[in-house]
């Protein structure tokens, strides 16, 4: 069986854009879709009749929702200790797999880099029982991969002096924490060299969204993009990330 997954920041709840965000999804036409950034009940419902989803599920002022084709077996939300966000945890109707979609907090600048160190420690330990079953990690991390570098001249002026207020440089861990723990980077298993950036849609040059499965399980990723429509820049200020998985 194959399943194809959605990894969507909509940005402020996606107020306005429910249109342009399920023309978005339409044209990736997944049976499952993580949301981040979706606070407003109302519009994930919009969005659910838009794309014809037969199962949604969104709480006021939380960030983590998700869209389903079918009835789900089971989604329920879990806090770990010092997380900001809680995370979403969905086992899809017939697959034999488990999804996490997580939000990690946002900035870029050392200090939040090590909050988001915790936040990802905090999930990975509250899942540990799973480790050993196929599960995956989808979400808006909001921080960078080993070896990617930070222009701090292409960040909006409000954010710039954060970065050098934080010591000037950002040592990137949290990423290197969820491969350290066993986890492969499912865009990284299909696109060596591609850049896989997600954010901003209207001048794209950091990658912020990702999609993580074991590594014993990599041979399950058929495919892992990045979805540029040309709505993208309407609907949000990501871009999605799109997998085919096999369960």
């Amino acid at each position: 069986m194959k399943l194809r997954l959605l990894t969507y920041n909509i940005k402020y709840g996606g107020t306005g854009r429910a249109p342009a965000i399920a023309r978005i999804i339409n044209a990736c036409a997944p049976d499952i879709v993580l949301l981040q950034e979706a606070t407003r009940p109302a519009i994930v419902e919009q969005i659910a009749g838009a794309t014809g989803m037969a199962e949604w599920r969104s709480f006021a002022r939380q960030s983590l929702a998700f869209l389903a084709r079918r009835a789900v077996d089971d989604a329920s939300w879990h806090r770990p200790r010092f997380s900001r966000h809680a995370f979403i945890e969905v086992v899809p109707a017939g697959a034999a797999v488990r999804l996490f979609g997580l939000h990690l907090s946002a900035v870029h600048a050392a200090w939040t880099e090590r909050r988001r160190a915790v936040e990802l420690r905090a999930l990975l330990r509250s899942i540990a029982h799973h480790q050993g079953g196929f599960h995956v990690l989808a979400g808006d991390f909001n921080t960078l991969a080993p070896g990617e570098l930070l222009d701090v001249r292409r960040l909006p002026p409000r954010l710039r002096p954060l970065v050098w207020l934080s010591g000037g440089r950002v040592k990137w861990r949290t990423i290197q924490i969820v491969l350290d723990a066993g986890y492969a980077d499912a865009y990284r298993l299909r696109h060596e060299q591609g850049s896989g950036q997600t954010f901003p849609t209207w001048n794209p040059h950091l990658r912020l969204d990702y999609v993580f499965l074991p590594s014993a399980f990599a041979d399950r990723v058929i495919t892992c993009d990045v979805v540029r429509h040309h709505d993208a820049a309407e609907a949000s200020d990501h871009f999605p990330v799109v997998a085919d998985l096999l369960c």
